[in-house]
C-alpha cells in the first residue's frame, strides 16, 4: 500500500504553538518500524498550474511569494516562510500523488499529511494552506477526461467522507451546486469553524458525543450518500480529532470507536470497489501519543482492508 510523506520539509513555528507538527515525522517511524507492508514515497510538490484548479492566482502568488498580510497569516494560523509554502505545495502533492495511485490500480493510497479542507479559493484558514483534497480532486477528473475523450459527457465522480471533527468548510464551499462532486461531513455542532458552509450532507454532532451516536451518525451519512450519489473516487479524511482525548475536539469517541469508525469507511468502499484516498487531517491529542496510536490504527486498517483487496484480486 502506497504511502506519500513530507514530514521533512518542516514547517518552523514560535516556541509553545499549538499546532503538534512533530507528528507527522513520529507517524512515519513508527508505520516504517512496524507496518513493513506499506511503502513510503516522498510527496512531490504541485504546481502553480495545479492549484489554479481550485485557488485564486493572487493567493498562490501571495503564498509562494510571501506577500501574505498579517490578517492572512493569522487566519492560517501559521506565520509565512518558504518552509510553509514548500510544505503546502508538498502536502497536496501527497494526495495528488496518491489519488492517481489509487485510481491506477492501488485502490487505497494514502497521505500522511493532507485533509486541508478549511482552505478556500481565496484565502486558507486553521491551519490549512491549500485545498489538498479539492485540488487533488479536480486535478484527477481533468485527467480522467483528457483519458475518455471519447465520451465527453462522462465526468468522474468524486465523494468526500470528512470525518475530521471541524467541518470542511473550504471544501463545502468549493464544491457548492457541483453535481460531480459529493461531500459528506460529520463534525461538532459548536466547534470551529464557526459559521459552517453547506455541504451536501451535514451532520453535526453534539458536544460529548460519544460511541455509538457517532457511529449512528456516521451509518446515517453514507446511507445518504449512498441514496444520492455514485462515486468512482473517495477521499476520506480520517481525522484523529473526534477521540475523546483531543484538545480541541470536544467529542468523546473512545479507541474502540475510533477504530469501528474506519473498519466502516473500508468496508463501505471494499463493498463497493470504490478506490481511495486517504488523508490524515486533524488530531490534536492532550498526549501527543494518543494522536499517534489513534493514527496508527487507521492505517492498521487501511493495510488490511488493501491486504484483502489484493487477494480478491488474486482469485479473479
Amino acid at each position: 500500500m502506497r504511502a506519500y510523506y513530507a514530514d521533512h520539509f518542516v514547517l518552523p513555528l514560535p516556541q509553545g504553538h499549538r499546532f503538534p507538527m512533530q507528528k507527522y515525522a513520529m507517524l512515519r517511524e513508527r508505520l516504517v518500524a512496524q507496518m513493513p507492508g506499506i511503502e513510503m514515497h516522498e510527496a512531490l510538490p504541485v504546481s502553480a498550474n495545479e492549484l489554479k484548479l481550485v485557488h485564486t492566482p493572487a493567493y498562490i502568488d501571495a503564498v509562494f511569494n510571501g506577500t501574505l498580510s498579517a490578517t492572512a497569516q493569522r487566519e492560517i494560523g501559521f506565520p509565512w516562510s518558504p518552509g510553509m509554502a514548500e510544505r503546502a505545495c508538498r502536502s497536496v502533492g501527497g494526495t495528488v500523488l496518491a489519488a492517481r495511485a489509487a485510481l491506477n490500480g492501488g485502490w487505497i493510497a494514502t497521505n500522511l499529511a493532507g485533509g486541508t479542507h478549511h482552505s478556500h479559493p481565496g484565502h486558507g484558514s486553521g491551519f490549512c494552506v491549500f485545498n489538498d483534497v479539492a485540488v487533488a480532486a479536480r486535478l484527477m477528473q481533468h485527467e480522467f477526461a483528457m483519458q475518455h475523450l471519447q465520451y465527453p459527457k462522462r465526468v468522474l465522480q468524486v465523494a468526500v467522507i470528512d470525518l475530521d471533527v471541524h467541518q470542511g468548510d473550504g471544501t463545502a464551499h468549493i464544491f457548492t451546486n457541483d453535481n460531480s462532486v459529493f461531500t459528506l461531513s460529520l463534525h461538532g455542532a459548536k466547534n470551529f469553524p464557526v459559521h459552517k458552509k453547506i455541504s451536501d450532507c451535514d451532520i453535526e454532532l453534539p458536544d460529548g458525543c460519544q460511541d455509538k451516536d457517532y457511529l449512528q451518525a456516521l451509518e446515517q451519512g453514507l446511507t445518504s450518500l449512498e441514496k444520492r450519489f455514485c462515486p468512482d473516487l473517495i477521499f476520506y479524511l480520517a481525522g484523529a480529532d473526534p477521540h475523546e482525548d483531543d484538545r480541541l475536539g470536544r467529542l468523546s469517541v473512545s479507541d474502540a470507536g475510533m477504530q469501528s469508525r474506519d473498519r466502516r469507511v473500508f468496508e463501505w468502499a471494499f463493498q463497493r470497489q470504490v478506490p481511495l484516498v486517504m488523508t490524515m487531517a486533524g488530531g490534536y491529542g492532550r498526549d501527543i501519543e494518543s494522536t499517534l496510536r489513534v493514527q496508527f490504527t487507521t492505517y492498521r486498517v487501511a493495510l488490511e482492508y488493501w491486504q484483502r483487496w489484493r487477494a480478491l484480486c488474486r482469485t479473479i
